[in-house]
């Protein structure tokens, strides 16, 4: 029973967060339409700013350095766990799975500093 619960957890916390957020933001557009509509029923001319949907800041430095850390840390914790697979091998020689987040991180910060010198010299 216990092998498929723990990875039943495991594989839902993602799934979970994402309709955590997905709900929160639902939530606070709402809030805003509520507000405006307030705001419009009692006369008040609403700015144009008010209007726009608000734009979230892109960072790729930031989502770079979370990626590069990601990656890193599937390394270590891969290299440390003790243990054994099936066929023999040891746990560590799936280091490699930190890689892929490691080598994307690795891409945005090149793309953020490249775009940094460009906007630098345009």
């Amino acid at each position: 029973m216990e092998f498929f619960v723990i990875p039943l957890v495991v594989m839902m916390a993602p799934v979970l967060i994402v309709l955590i957020t997905l709900r929160y933001r639902r939530q606070q557009t709402q809030a805003r339409y509520r507000m405006l509509l307030q705001l419009a029923d009692k006369g008040v001319e609403l700015p144009p700013q008010l209007l726009l949907e608000p734009q979230v800041a892109y960072s790729e430095r930031r989502r770079a350095l979370v990626l590069i850390a990601s990656g890193l840390g599937l390394m270590a914790t891969f290299l440390a766990l003790p243990g054994q697979l099936d066929n023999g091998r040891s746990i560590g020689s799936l280091w490699g799975l930190g890689l892929l987040p490691l080598t994307i991180g690795l891409g945005y910060l090149a793309s953020w500093w490249l775009n940094r010198r460009g906007d630098a010299r345009g």
